[in-house]
Formats: structure tokens, sequence, C-alpha cells
């Protein structure tokens, strides 16, 4: 299941738009297979973020992860470039998604991944032997 729809689009964008963008046959009605495929890389494009902080697929879909959705979803509808408002749309999702993998974002009702637990006891710092030590500086102080 994708996290937005043409609906969702349809409401974020108007039918107009979505037809001047996703009727690529010109029969009056947005070409499934255009959507879908608009549709599957938002979704790739959240997963791809969200997946460093959260288990996927998202228990639950907060409405701001279906607005990113629309918003990448439509910026890609827009084969032959977007306008700058779409454009704007688009980079706001794509900042917001990088804050939510960074955890400045809270999704309310995602299950979020535990962090890796550490197996050493302590620091352990690896190197060669000092050049300079108390040993070998005997007498110069």
């Amino acid at each position: 299941m994708h996290y937005a729809s043409l609906e969702d689009l349809i409401e974020r964008a108007g039918l107009d738009e979505i037809l001047q963008v996703a009727d690529r046959d010109g029969d009056g009605a947005a070409d499934p297979d255009v959507v879908e495929a608009s549709l599957t890389h938002a979704d790739n494009a959240v997963n791809g973020y969200l997946a460093v902080r959260f288990r996927l697929p998202l228990s639950s879909v907060a409405a701001i992860v279906s607005t990113w959705a629309v918003s990448i979803a439509r910026y890609h509808l827009h084969r032959n470039g977007p306008p700058d408002y779409v454009v704007r749309d688009y980079k706001d999702a794509m900042a917001a998604l990088q804050q939510a993998a960074r955890g400045l974002i809270a999704l309310p009702g995602a299950d979020g991944i535990a962090p890796a637990q550490s197996t050493s006891d302590g620091i352990r710092v690896d190197g060669p032997e000092p050049v300079f030590s108390r040993e070998k500086m005997e007498g110069w102080l």
C-alpha cells in the first residue's frame, strides 16, 4: 500500500493539473501506470530515509508522511519540468525526510529502531607506539 493515492494527489494539486501530467494517452483520465510509478517512486524515497530510524513498513502512517509522499509523487509526475511551487514542495518534503531520519521530526505511531548496543566495556585505541614517551624522553626533561 502506498503512502499516498491518486485521490491525495488530486486533493493537493487539483484534477486539472493531475490530468495535464498523468493523462499521457489523452483519454481524459490519469493513466494508472503513470500514477503508480510516481507513487512507487515517492514510497521508495520515503522508505529510504525513514528506514534509518523506523521499522518498515510503518505500523501507522502519520499524515505528514502522506503529505511528503504527495509532494514527491507530484514532482515526478511533471516529467517536462515542474513549476517552482512544485519544486519547492518537493525540496521541503526531502528536507523534512532528512530531519525525520536524524530524529528531529517525530512520527506519531511509528515504531523506532533501537540503537545498536556496544559489546565492549570501554574505549580502545589502537595505533603505533608513541614516538615520545616519558621513558624515551628521560634525560631531556
